[in-house]
């Protein structure tokens, strides 16, 4: 199917169920702290995007791919599925292994996130897994390397399974995107620096970009901007995305291959309003492809990410306090936006 011709978002690779914890501070090794609420939810990079996705737009035709185990979480991820009209045909269970489980804790002190998993039948992901045929979808969102331990591997001759998956998706007509996992920078660049030339998109962190770029992008806690859009224009250089965005807490980028740079700064969430940071990720990157999807200009999009990001923040889950993409721009507009990224 031409890509003209296409519409709604694929979702692939990583679902997992979180169990959020929210805890009064994190505490050091030896320490002790306590675990003041706890609730499981669905978790993952192809769970979060396809449900931010249908909870800005519920019009939107969401698809997913995935292997979770046949096990109580893997019910419920299904479940989650189904409670927000996704396509999971494809989200097939597995009697190998149980269903990929992290520990998502969050600081009440600091609002930061803290993420320890068990990769349980994500480690048996494979790109037979990813079946292409008859999706009606216009773009693939596909995550987490780093997680997958089949798919970070070598596979029939490419350097690791993701790259095959992409190249198999570029070659039916998707547009490609990639979720990225916190893992150590070295890794990361060796996983990810192959997939640059089957990418048409790249929304990452500053962290992630500096990786990627080879910049030092982020000093005490500081971004350096300036090294962003270098790193980002790198990573356009060794491929063919042609559009790169980079977040981070003051704001946001985009850089296209014409050499153009928007910037949109991040909405001034209020303290009290900050449940925890699991899954503001994600929710930036939904709203960013959701605009990209639509056909918005850049700076709309980079806006509606950051208040679809804002409006995460509100829960301790990663998807729940996200709503239609009109009420995140409200709400954004209503708290206020930051001084523009220098």
């Amino acid at each position: 199917m031409p890509r003209s011709e296409r519409h709604g978002i694929l979702t692939a690779g990583t679902w997992c169920v979180d169990t959020n914890k929210m805890v009064e501070f994190w505490p050091k090794e030896d320490g002790l702290a306590e675990i003041l609420s706890e609730e499981s939810r669905g978790g993952g990079s192809a769970c979060n995007l396809a449900i931010d996705i249908r909870r800005l737009d519920p019009t939107i035709p969401v698809e997913t791919i995935g292997l979770i185990g046949d096990d109580e979480d893997g019910r419920l991820l299904h479940a989650e599925a189904d409670r927000h009209g996704i396509d999971r045909r494809r989200l097939v269970m597995t009697k190998q292994a149980r269903t990929l489980h992290t520990d998502a804790y969050c600081s009440k002190d600091t609002g930061r996130r803290t993420h320890i998993f068990n990769m349980g039948a994500g480690a048996l992901l494979t790109p037979d897994h990813f079946d292409f045929s008859g999706t009606k979808a216009r773009i693939l969102h596909l995550g987490l390397p780093g997680v997958h331990k089949r798919m970070d591997g070598p596979w029939e001759g490419d350097v690791n399974g993701w790259v095959t998956v992409l190249r198999k998706a570029r070659e039916v007509g998707l547009v490609t995107n990639l979720e990225l996992a916190t893992v150590a920078p070295g890794r990361l660049a060796e996983l990810v620096r192959p997939m640059l030339p089957f990418l048409d998109l790249i929304i990452v962190n500053d962290a992630e970009i500096g990786s990627i770029g080879d910049e030092v992008t982020v000093s005490d806690h500081n971004t350096d901007v300036a090294a962003c859009i270098r790193a980002a224009r790198k990573a356009m250089e060794a491929g063919r995305a042609n559009l790169v965005a980079v977040h981070f807490p003051a704001g946001a980028i985009a850089v296209t291959r014409e050499g153009d740079v928007v910037s949109q700064a991040s909405v001034g969430v209020p303290q009290s309003e900050v449940a925890g940071a699991n899954g503001a990720g994600d929710a930036f990157a939904a709203g960013f492809v959701y605009g990209f999807h639509e056909g918005w200009g850049l700076k709309q999009s980079l806006a509606l990410a950051h208040a679809a990001a804002a409006a995460s923040l509100r829960s301790m889950t990663t998807c729940d306090a996200v709503e239609s993409w009109q009420v995140c721009l409200a709400l954004a507009e209503t708290w206020g936006w930051r001084n523009a990224p220098a």
